[in-house]
């Protein structure tokens, strides 16, 4: 029984080191059930999204006849906000290195996007921290949902829970850091990057960025975002459940490339 529990105590102390007093009322939100929108509109089915992913997406300035790119792209919700914002005009990739989770975003294409909307579609496999192996300066704008820790999914499942430690968000912060800085090469200057995660710790959020900040200065510019249930970081915003009614956690930050 010890062994299982002290990993829930590190979890708990680590975010509590994090968010203070607001820990245990964050931690209840992110045990509670998500109440996840219909995306109706446009589709062939109706397919349900946390409003929080539905906002932040939103905001990446997606037009008709735009070369898209979801880099990490399954489950496909956001996937298919994307289709829906190119209207069947220019193109989208949706990759994702898993052929399980591949298989998964193929299938909610298909059942959801009409022929019309899904003919602009292709589906790759290509590991997003070498993508400037495979293109460069390539897209108008990029969705990089980055692989997270979701700590609402760790949080409820014993399982995970018991796996859990502080090295966990360190190693993915590393992960999201490469598939950003690829993200970088892959969009053309004067293109968009909307980083996001569902995660609640600042190492795979405003720090990945303060990272890229660091290490590619003046190679792109932050564009200011406010938005609906929002909280500024100081880069980029998070939507938290606490105090967004059940919505998130999710973080989101626009990045325009300028050379």
């Amino acid at each position: 029984m010890e062994l299982t529990a002290y990993p829930a105590n590190r979890f708990n102390t680590f975010y509590a080191n994090i968010y203070g007093e607001r820990w245990p009322k964050l931690r209840e939100a992110l045990l509670a059930p998500t109440t996840p929108v219909a995306l109706a509109t446009g589709l062939e089915k109706t397919y349900y999204l946390d409003e929080a992913s539905v906002i932040a997406t939103t905001l990446l300035p997606v037009h008709p006849g735009d070369s898209v790119l979801d880099m990490c792209a399954a489950p496909g919700g956001k996937s298919l906000l994307l289709a829906q914002a190119l209207r069947g005009s220019g193109s989208l990739v949706c990759n994702d290195r898993s052929s399980q989770r591949r298989q998964r975003l193929r299938k909610v294409i298909e059942e959801h996007l009409s022929e019309e909307l899904r003919k602009i579609i292709t589906f790759t496999s290509h590991d997003a921290t070498r993508w400037g192996l495979y293109e460069q300066s390539a897209y108008d704008a990029i969705l990089l949902d980055a692989p997270c820790s979701s700590e609402r999914h760790v949080l409820q499942n014993p399982k995970f829970l018991s796996q859990w430690s502080p090295s966990r968000t360190k190693r993915l912060a590393l992960q999201q850091f490469a598939m950003l800085a690829a993200a970088l090469e892959a969009v053309k200057p004067g293109g968009y990057i909307l980083y996001s995660t569902c995660s609640i710790s600042p190492l795979e959020n405003e720090e990945v960025i303060a990272k890229l900040e660091k290490k590619r200065k003046g190679r792109y510019e932050e564009s200011p975002l406010e938005s609906t249930f929002a909280e500024a970081r100081s880069y980029g915003n998070i939507i938290l459940p606490d105090t967004a009614q059940g919505r998130g956690p999710l973080y989101f930050c626009l990045l325009r490339r300028i050379v």
